[in-house]
């Protein structure tokens, strides 16, 4: 078997009623995200990207809506797929997240969320890349109605 690449990306809206959670790390003085579980949308779009890359399906498939995920942290369900990745013979390798917000400055937060994802997927922090930009004001991020991210997973043969 050979390395394998996937892609993920989550969107979800603010919601003023929760506490901003990205990457697992809590944002403190800004509002949350609207979502099933706790719409981390950097952790999602790392599951989807870790699934697609071992063809595993995405999100929805194995985190379903119900009652179980409710409120759930989703650093928990990343922990989750790494297991069902590492029970289909994969692990994670490397993986590249760009967070796009136009509020709040997310710069200072990167090191943290890095090290707060490698250690979910058991992997070194270097092997984390955690970027974040705006859309200069252009479209539902640039008119702070919500938050995207996208990852991008390299995953590697369990030996």
């Amino acid at each position: 078997m050979t390395n394998r690449v996937g892609i993920g990306l989550d969107v979800h809206a603010f919601d003023e009623s929760r506490p901003l959670t990205l990457g697992g790390v809590t944002i403190e003085g800004h509002h949350g995200l609207a979502g099933h579980s706790d719409a981390d949308v950097v952790c999602h779009a790392v599951i989807d990207a870790l699934l697609g890359a071992a063809a595993l399906g995405d999100l929805g498939r194995h985190f379903p809506g119900d009652a179980r995920w409710k409120d759930a942290s989703s650093i928990e369900m990343l922990t989750e797929a790494v297991r069902l990745l590492a029970d289909a013979g994969w692990a994670p390798n490397n993986v590249d997240i760009t967070i796009v917000a136009q509020t709040p400055r997310l710069a200072p937060h990167g090191a943290s969320i890095a090290t707060t994802l490698a250690r979910a997927m058991e992997m070194e922090t270097g092997n984390v890349s955690v970027k974040s930009t705006t859309t200069d004001g252009l479209g539902f991020v640039g008119r702070n109605e919500g938050i995207a991210a996208l990852a991008v997973a390299t995953i590697r043969p369990l030996t």
